[in-house]
């Protein structure tokens, strides 16, 4: 059984089985068995979801990799969290490696701010702590009203650049925007390595225009009868026009790699690589600048739509992603895409927290800015 002298179980909450390889490899390492459930869909898409064994009174770790269909797997990990804590389980831990909607952490003209609302969400649900990895923002942590380990991917991604790069020493780290700079140069400063930043690269821009912030304030009209106005004798000023400065529209600048990239092997890192037109692009800039091999580093390889084939077809040489979200269908399409197992780290955090042992290891020459 899952039980352990311990007094842990590990679930996993996924329906699909290639979501539960990571589970599986965790537990290996933990030297537990998968806790006995089911999660499946109605006919109708429901979810439901049953626990084949007692929980009562133990601590519980739901492991919840996250594929394509986002938000099956949500209702996958708040079914399964709201089940253990009707059966009475002490704690219920969430090893979510790659949070969903993460990107989606700020709020957007009359948007919303997703994060925060999956976080009260899990509350709700029962989640007791969070395991995750790589964080987009790391001030989502402050959108839980319970403890969140924000663990780091780039030890392992440091380690493959170091044995699977032949020559690394004549490489140098890329930062694809301005805004991706501190990782970059938390890598750089651990490799010893030098530091470019390409500036100028396409960003989403927001249009205004269609959003009506470039109407001018209501002015009261005094000179036609609407129906509206006060009887004559009562009639008040009119109210003044606001004059607000006038807002200088963003012109994105030419691109430009600041740090010389000529005859040396260029490492693109970043947390997420999901739609690839923006390192395809980076690529092709960095290859112009005379870079004669191109690596990407990310810890979350969500790879949509058509990203397996405009990698296949880029300038770039490789993509290394971690194993926090599912890829091999991605891989078979694309032999450029290799694979790095986190499993060790998230197995370590599961048994320190068990244990009640310090996290801190799992931090050590992780710098804030990683």
């Amino acid at each position: 059984m899952n039980i352990a002298k311990s007094g842990y179980r590990v679930f996993s909450a996924n329906s699909s089985v290639a979501c539960t390889e990571l589970a599986k490899k965790i537990t290996e390492r933990l030297g537990v068995e998968l806790g006995k459930s089911v999660v499946f869909q109605e006919s109708n898409r429901e979810t439901r979801v049953d626990v084949k064994e007692s929980v009562r009174g133990q601590t519980i770790f739901i492991i919840q990799t996250i594929p394509r269909d986002v938000n099956t797997a949500i209702m996958e990990l708040l079914v399964m969290a709201y089940a253990l804590k009707t059966s009475c389980a002490k704690n219920i831990i969430g090893v979510i490696p790659y949070f969903p909607y993460s990107k989606q952490c700020k709020m957007r003209k009359r948007g919303s701010i997703v994060s925060k609302l999956l976080a009260s969400m899990l509350a709700k649900a029962g989640i007791t702590h969070i395991i995750t990895m790589d964080l987009h923002q790391k001030e989502i942590q402050g959108f839980f009203s319970f403890p969140v380990d924000n663990l780091r991917a780039s030890p392992f991604l440091i380690q493959y650049i170091q044995e699977e790069i032949p020559d690394y020493r004549n490489a140098i780290i890329v930062a694809k925007s301005p805004s991706a700079a501190k990782r970059a140069q938390s890598y750089a400063e651990r490799l010893r390595l030098g530091l470019a930043v390409i500036h100028g690269e396409a960003q989403c821009s927001e249009s205004d225009m269609a959003d009506g912030r470039h109407s001018p304030p209501c002015v009261r009209n005094t000179t036609g009868h609407t129906g509206l106005e006060l009887p004559p004798g009562k009639q008040q000023a009119p109210f003044p026009g606001i004059e607000l400065p006038m807002m200088m529209a963003k012109e994105k600048p030419p691109i430009t790699v600041v740090g010389d990239v000529g005859g040396r092997i260029a490492i693109i890192v970043d947390d997420i690589i999901d739609d690839v037109g923006d390192f395809v692009a980076a690529a092709e800039i960095l290859k112009e600048r005379g870079a004669y091999k191109i690596y990407i580093m990310a810890t979350h390889g969500l790879l949509s739509a058509d990203a397996p084939r405009l990698i296949e077809e880029s300038a770039i040489d490789e993509v290394v992603v971690t194993n926090t979200v599912p890829h091999e269908v991605q891989k078979l399409q694309c032999p450029k895409i290799k694979t790095v197992d986190v499993s060790m780290i998230l197995a370590e955090a599961i048994r320190r927290i068990h244990n009640g042992e310090s996290m801190a290891y799992l931090f050590r020459n992780i710098t804030v800015d990683d």
